[in-house]
Parts: C-alpha cells; sequence; structure tokens
C-alpha cells in the first residue's frame, strides 16, 4: 500500500512539475539575419538606407543592421520600434495612431515608441519578437519591416 501512495506522489509532482514550465519557441539568429537580409533587399530596392532591428520575444535586441548611410540616430529609433512590437505584441503603429487620436498618455507607457515602423513576428500564432526599421517616412519603414518579418514565412 505504501508504494501506491508513493507512486501516485510521484506522478502527481510530474504533473505539476509539468503545470509550471511552458514550451515556447524562440527566435534564432539565422532567422534573425534572414528577416534583416530580407528588409535589406526591400530597402535597397527602394534606393533606401535604414537600420533594421531584430529583437527576441522580451525585446532585448539579437541583430542590428545599420546600412551604409543611414542616420545614426535610426539606431536607438529602431531598437524602440522593435522592442515596443515584441513586449506589446503588436505593431508599434497602433500607439503612434493612438497618439494622433488623442491618447497622449500612451506616451507615458514605459518601454512603448509610438512610431510607425516596428512589427511582431509571429510563428505558430506566437509572438516569437519583432523587427523594426527606421530611416525613412513611416509607412516606408513599416513596409520594410513587414518585408523582413515574411521572411520567416
Amino acid at each position: 500500500m505504501p508504494l501506491l501512495v508513493l507512486s501516485s506522489l510521484l506522478v502527481l509532482a510530474a504533473g505539476a512539475a509539468q503545470g509550471q514550465t511552458v514550451d515556447k519557441k524562440t527566435l534564432s539568429f539565422e532567422a534573425a539575419a534572414r528577416m534583416a537580409a530580407a528588409a535589406e533587399a526591400d530597402a535597397r530596392a527602394r534606393g533606401l538606407t535604414v537600420v533594421v532591428v531584430v529583437v527576441d520575444d522580451g525585446g532585448h535586441v539579437i541583430l542590428l543592421h545599420r546600412m551604409n548611410g543611414a542616420q545614426v540616430a535610426s539606431v536607438d529609433v529602431g531598437i524602440g520600434k522593435a522592442r515596443t512590437a515584441a513586449i506589446f505584441r503588436r505593431p508599434s503603429r497602433v500607439f503612434e495612431e493612438q497618439v494622433k487620436n488623442g491618447r497622449v498618455a500612451a506616451l507615458a507607457l514605459p518601454g512603448a515608441t509610438a512610431l510607425i515602423g516596428g512589427v511582431p513576428v509571429t510563428v505558430g500564432g506566437q509572438v516569437v519578437g519583432a523587427i523594426g526599421v527606421s530611416g525613412d517616412a513611416p509607412d516606408i519603414d513599416e513596409a520594410i519591416a513587414l518585408a523582413g518579418a515574411k521572411a520567416l514565412q
């Protein structure tokens, strides 16, 4: 009888341990490099030089790519756009639109950069990171970021 109780406890403990963890997909450096290359190709096709930043799902930089001639200020802006899309799980466009529509409180959100050009990257419906582009007009930055994100599909 004690052996049956012990076995039951071990099964319950194993189940509890599994309930304490989750499986999640992560963005590899190789995937980030593919995305950055696709974004750069799109920018080159447009005759532009931009900064491309790929971050993980926590907003931490995996890859930062500053094309020759891209303005230095775009480095921090690109990081902010990518980080916003990753940690809020939505395009950074959402925050710029909120501000434009009068919700200036969006500017006070910790970690939010209210500028168009950051898009989340999903795999199997799960956000695994984001890509941010800075260096040109907002809609162009976003289009280049989307071209980079599509490299994973």
